[in-house]
């Protein structure tokens, strides 16, 4: 089920009896790493109620076509552009009429209605309603319209009848839902990237750091996302927005830095060490700023900071670890080295003395460095350019298993 990994799923429900197993299939979703945003029609909330659904799913249930609290007055359209898929379950005979005649009267036709998102039905009705004309050819119709119809199952029915009509079971569905998407190249992994700068404190209001801008890390913790991980994002002070479906934990100094990057690292198959840190650090912080004194020069005794990537490649169940070279000469060499002293799996290399790439740049051009292989990746944008290193890590990792 890993390829539901931070898929965006609009879960409808709609009124019958079936609908108690839709909180069986938000669990379950969720379970498999779905984003799950529930829909009710008011007949469905005389079944389950919106509270149980919240609960499970995460968020708050949205019920209301004309909703005064949603973004503009406009939460069905915010909706419809948010899904990746769009499950109806149960399907109604009445919504099934509805949606295959046009109609938009309520909240969850109107998504419907609106949204470029595939649509799936897993009707739920007595035997007899599913068999009728109106519903076969409602049914084709939406087929027609290229909404997919799973089930219904056949048996016994809350009415007591036997027959056509039940909505298939949740972990059915989870495989249909699976089936929808694509496997991506680290679905089910767990990734950890460190990215920006590091501040070293003088005292309150200076600090040692450098030019890092965060963007290429930010870029890999997209497109790791994009490709089904479980993304960590280990950040260093940077402007830049959370992306989405990301779980990002904020640092100042290298210490700080290292210790979030071992806190879970049990949890981790690929460490990307992409931040910037500091190499060394003030031995002491002056408690008030530092005044200017008549001196000419003025001393700073720094010490060494700790190496993070290289502390993490030691460790006994070290994850695929893959390291940055910023350098400004003998690139590829020195990319090298750090790649045999410090025991990484990878290393990318790139040049930040050539203008309009590195640091602080939307662009970057890198080489990247295994023990046996190397390969340049052309200057691009760093969104691009994380696209292609994030599939080149996938290779690799799968080839080190």
């Amino acid at each position: 089920m890993h390829r539901l990994t931070n898929k965006q799923i609009i879960l409808g429900i709609t009124g019958g009896i079936a609908a108690y197993k839709s909180a069986e299939l938000t669990r379950l979703l969720k379970g498999a790493g779905a984003d799950v945003r529930v829909v009710m029609t008011p007949a469905a909330t005389e079944f389950i109620t919106p509270l149980t659904l919240q609960a499970l799913s995460g968020h708050p249930v949205h019920l209301h076509l004309l909703d005064p609290e949603a973004e503009a007055g406009m939460g069905h359209i915010e909706l419809a552009k948010w899904a990746d898929l769009i499950v109806i379950a149960p399907a109604s005979a009445d919504f099934m009429a509805r949606l295959a005649n046009g109609m938009g009267n309520d909240l969850l036709t109107t998504i419907c209605l609106a949204t470029d998102a595939p649509i799936c039905l897993a009707p739920a009705m007595n035997q007899a309603m599913w068999r009728a004309p109106q519903t076969q050819q409602n049914a084709e119709a939406l087929r027609q319209q290229g909404i997919t119809l799973w089930g219904p199952g056949v048996g016994e029915q809350a009415c007591g009848d036997t027959g056509p009509g039940r909505m298939i079971e949740p972990l059915e569905i989870l495989d249909a839902v699976s089936n929808c998407f694509d496997t991506g190249t680290l679905a089910g992994l767990r990734v950890h990237i460190t990215a920006g700068p590091t501040q070293e404190p003088l005292d309150p209001v200076r600090y040692i750091s450098n030019h890092s801008s965060g963007k290429m890390g930010y870029a890999l913790a997209q497109a790791a996302t994009d490709a089904g991980a479980a993304v960590t994002l280990i950040s260093g002070p940077v402007n830049l927005a959370q992306p989405d479906h990301v779980k990002r934990i904020s640092v100042t100094t290298a210490q700080e830095m290292l210790s979030a990057s071992l806190a879970n690292i049990d949890d981790c198959d690929i460490f990307i060490a992409c931040a910037a840190v500091a190499d060394y650090r003030p031995t002491a912080i002056a408690e008030h700023k530092i005044k200017k004194g008549n001196e000419e020069i003025m001393e700073l005794h720094l010490v060494k900071n700790p190496d993070i990537v290289a502390t993490v490649a030691s460790l006994e169940n070290k994850p695929f670890t893959v390291g940055f070279a910023a350098e400004t000469r003998d690139v590829i060499n020195y990319a090298r080295g750090k790649l045999a002293k410090k025991g990484l799996d990878m290393i990318v290399a790139n040049d930040v003395s050539q203008a309009g790439i590195g640091f602080n740049s939307d662009e970057n051009a890198v080489t990247l460095v295994t023990a046996n292989q190397q390969t340049s990746i052309p200057q691009t944008s760093k969104r691009q350019l994380a696209v292609q290193l994030i599939e080149q890590i996938a290779k690799h990792y799968k080839t080190s298993k």
